[in-house]
C-alpha cells in the first residue's frame, strides 16, 4: 500500500493534529518528515488533550508505530520531556523510533536563533526561537551534529570541539554574549543518550520495509505550504520544506511511493509571526475569529494573525504540493457571522491575479477581490453527514471545491474526534 502525505495548505495552524489522530486508526506507521518543536499540534484524545511538538499523534494508538524521520532536527530534551508527559498519562512510547540520521539541535543553536532575531529589530521574522533555523543552517553547512553521534560519545565531543570554537566566537565577539562550556554540553548530552539510545534506529530502511509489506504509512508535516523554504512567502518562512516533496526527502522515500497527498484547509486562514497576508482581519472579525476558534500557537501561545480564507492559495498549494483531495477543519468558527467573505483572486496595479503570486510586492499590496456568501449562524458541531449541515454551510463547501477542482474528504465540525462528517475513506 503506498503512502499517504498530509500537509497544511496555508501558514500552517490548520488543524492537522486532529485530521492525523482521526486518519491514524487506520495507518500502521505514522512519520514525521520535517521541522522541529517550533510547531505543534493539539490532539483531544478520549478525555485527555495533549500538546505535542516532536513525537507524531500516532503515538496514541498501540497498533501504529510513530517514527521521527530524518528530516527533523530534533531537541532531545524536549523530546524526552515529551516522552516523560506520555509515559506519565499512560501513554507507552516503546514502539517510537526516531532517525539516527536527525540532526540534533544544540545549546547554541537556540542562544544563536535568539540573538539573531533580536538584532533584526523591525525586519525580524518571528522565529520561535527554539534553534531551529541555526540547526537547519549547520545541517547544509555540514557542521551538524546527528543522533547517530551521541551514540559514540568521542564522535560527538570531536565533532562538538570542532564547532564550538566557532559558535563561541560568534557569541563572544559577535552577540556579545558568554561562551559555552564545553564539558558541560558533553554531560548534557551524554545523560541525553543513555535515555534515548533504545529509539534512535535506521528509519528510512525500517519506512521501505513497510511500504514493500504493503503496510499503510502515514506522513506528516509541521507548518504548511507558504512557510516552506523554498515555495513559501521568503523570508518569513520556517527552514524546511513542509510540502509534499519534503516528505520524500525528509523520510527517505521516493516519489512512486506515494498514493495520496490530503490537503488541510482551516474554513478561514491564519498565520503567526511577521510577513504578508492579504486576507487578514487586523479588527473584530478577525478578533472573533481568534477568540472562537482559539487561535493561540500551541507551541509559543502568540496570538495567530486571523482572515477570510483566500482561494488564490489554496490552488497555489493543490498545485505545488499535488494534492488529490482536501480536507477542511473548523468549519463551526464561521457559525457566528452572518456574512461570509471568500477571497476568489488579488487585484494590483490594474490586473487580476487568480493564482498566489511569487511577485512579494505584489503579496504585499494587493487587494482581495471577494465573493460574499451567507452565514448560516447555527450550531453545527451536532452534524455527522452533510445533509445534517445547514446549506449555507454546504454552499460554502460546494463553493470552495467548484473554485479549486478537488473535492473535501473530510469536515471538521468541532474540536472533538467524533465532531466530523467523513466523506470518503482514505
Amino acid at each position: 500500500m503506498p503512502g499517504i502525505i498530509l500537509v497544511g495548505t496555508q501558514w500552517g495552524d490548520e488543524g492537522k493534529g486532529k485530521i492525523t489522530d482521526i486518519l491514524t486508526e487506520d495507518m500502521d506507521y505514522v512519520v514525521r518528515y520535517q521541522g522541529g518543536n517550533n510547531a505543534g499540534h493539539t490532539v483531544v484524545n478520549g478525555e485527555q488533550e495533549l500538546k505535542l511538538h516532536l513525537i507524531p499523534s500516532g503515538i496514541f494508538y498501540e497498533h501504529v508505530i510513530p517514527i521521527i524521520a530524518d528530516g527533523v532536527v530534533v531537541d532531545p530534551k524536549v523530546l524526552l520531556s515529551e516522552i516523560d508527559t506520555l509515559e506519565k498519562e499512560g501513554i507507552s512510547t516503546e514502539k517510537l523510533l526516531v532517525s539516527s540520521s536527525a540532526h540534533l539541535i544544540m545549546p547554541y543553536h537556540r542562544i544563536l536563533d535568539a540573538a539573531v532575531e533580536h538584532n533584526l529589530g523591525d525586519n525580524k521574522i518571528g522565529t520561535t526561537k527554539k534553534g531551529v533555523g541555526p540547526a537547519y543552517a549547520d545541517k547544509i553547512s555540514r557542521v551538524g551534529i546527528r543522533m547517530q553521534d551521541i551514540l559514540h560519545m568521542k564522535i560527538f565531543q570531536q565533532k562538538l570541539k570542532d564547532v564550538l570554537t566557532t559558535k563561541n566566537e560568534l557569541l563572544t565577539k559577535i552577540y556579545n554574549l558568554p561562551p559555552l562550556d564545553f564539558n558541560d554540553i558533553v554531560e548534557e548530552y551524554g545523560t541525553y543518550a543513555k535515555r534515548l539510545r533504545s529509539y534512535i534506529t535506521d528509519t528510512p530502511l525500517i519506512i521501505n520495509q513497510a511500504l514493500d509489506a504493503g503496510k499503510r504509512v502515514l506522513f506528516e508535516g509541521a507548518q504548511g505550504t507558504l512557510l516552506d523554504i523554498d515555495h513559501g512567502t521568503y523570508p518569513f518562512v520556517t527552514s524546511s520544506s513542509p510540502v509534499a516533496g519534503g516528505a520524500c526527502t525528509g523520510a527517505g522515500v521516493g516519489p512512486v511511493r506515494i498514493k495520496e497527498v490530503i490537503g488541510i484547509v482551516k474554513a478561514y486562514i491564519t498565520r503567526v509571526g511577521a510577513g504578508p497576508f492579504p486576507t487578514e482581519q487586523d479588527n473584530e472579525t478577525g478578533e472573533a475569529m481568534r477568540e472562537i476558534g482559539v487561535e493561540y500557537g500551541t507551541t509559543t501561545g502568540r496570538s495567530r494573525r486571523c482572515g477570510w480564507l483566500d482561494i488564490p492559495i489554496l490552488r497555489y498549494a493543490i498545485a505545488i504540493n499535488g494534492l488529490t483531495g482536501l480536507v477542511m477543519t473548523k468549519l463551526d468558527v464561521l457559525s457566528k457571522f452572518a456574512e461570509i467573505r471568500l477571497c476568489t483572486s488579488y487585484s494590483f496595479a490594474g490586473k487580476s491575479y487568480s493564482y498566489f503570486p511569487p511577485d512579494q510586492n505584489v503579496v504585499h499590496k494587493c487587494r482581495p477581490v471577494y465573493e460574499m456568501l451567507p452565514g448560516w449562524q447555527s450550531d453545527i458541531s451536532a452534524a455527522r453527514t452533510m445533509e445534517e449541515l445547514p446549506q449555507a454551510a454546504k454552499d460554502y463547501i460546494a463553493r470552495i471545491s467548484e473554485l479549486t477542482g478537488l473535492p473535501f474528504n473530510i469536515v471538521s465540525v468541532g474540536p472533538k474526534r467524533k465532531e466530523t462528517i467523513s466523506l470518503k475513506r482514505i
